[in-house]
């Protein structure tokens, strides 16, 4: 890949933000935030780094609504590739060139923390690790993927296929949607491992989603709603498990 960027979602991460940068600018040349409407001091802690590129949304609109800017930055910029990591602290930043590699051979790159257990993996909430292999396990049935981790965040893509897109979810479900598109337009997928690391245990997904059954339901619905438009749009739901649509790397 010629041209890459490294892009970072964040909201109300001042106490993250300057060691994750500090880590990911040994890896990356060219860096993305878009600071989803914080209103901590991570705006603040952002002009200390004049290199990196900041897209602000005034108000907050979601860990969607940031992915799509983070797209349409890099689109519009004219990159080839762009890898997306939380600022949390749970992905780790020297993984960011094997991503870069994989994304020569694969439209999608996405990090899986289930291929393969490292010492210190964290135990993940119940709920969470429940969903998760609920949905996972729903998208492979429906869309003959192959995936081991249908939520992990730390991701690459080509721009290319990325302009093939129309994500519009804005809040935690538009991983399913980008699923849903990956596997109806044929991109191809690879899954590499990454460590299961969970620093913040007392994450909250807002109102009713907060309870596990409400999740789970808006999150098939979520699924529902994108194969239908889809579908709208002229394209069916793949009839048969292809290699393409989800090669994994356990190897490092």
């Amino acid at each position: 890949m010629t041209k890459w960027l490294a892009a970072l979602p964040v909201f109300n991460e001042e106490g993250y933000v300057d060691g994750v940068l500090a880590e990911v600018s040994k890896y990356a040349d060219n860096i993305l935030v878009i600071n989803d409407g914080s209103t901590d001091g991570t705006l603040q802690r952002l002009e200390n780094w004049p290199s990196v590129k900041v897209v602000t949304h005034e108000v907050n609109r979601g860990y969607g609504a940031a992915l799509k800017s983070a797209f349409k930055f890099a689109i519009e910029n004219r990159y080839d590739c762009i890898v997306t990591l939380d600022c949390d602290g749970q992905h780790q930043p020297m993984r960011i060139p094997r991503f870069v590699a994989a994304a020569a051979n694969a439209d999608i790159v996405s990090g899986s923390r289930y291929l393969k257990k490292y010492e210190g993996d964290s135990a993940p909430p119940s709920d969470r690790m429940f969903i998760n292999r609920q949905v996972t396990r729903d998208l492979n049935e429906l869309l003959h993927l192959d995936l081991t981790d249908a939520f992990c965040g730390f991701k690459a893509y080509r721009v290319k296929a990325l302009e093939q897109l129309d994500i519009t979810d804005d809040g935690y479900a538009m991983p399913l949607e980008l699923w849903v598109q990956a596997a109806m337009l044929g991109l191809s997928v690879i899954e590499v491992p990454v460590p299961l690391i969970y620093l913040d245990l007392n994450r909250t997904f807002g109102g009713s989603l907060d309870n596990g059954e409400q999740r789970l339901k808006y999150y098939r619905e979520c699924i529902d709603r994108s194969v239908a438009a889809m579908k709208d749009k002229g394209f069916s739901l793949p009839e048969l498990k292809s290699p393409q649509l989800c090669r994994q790397c356990c190897s490092e």
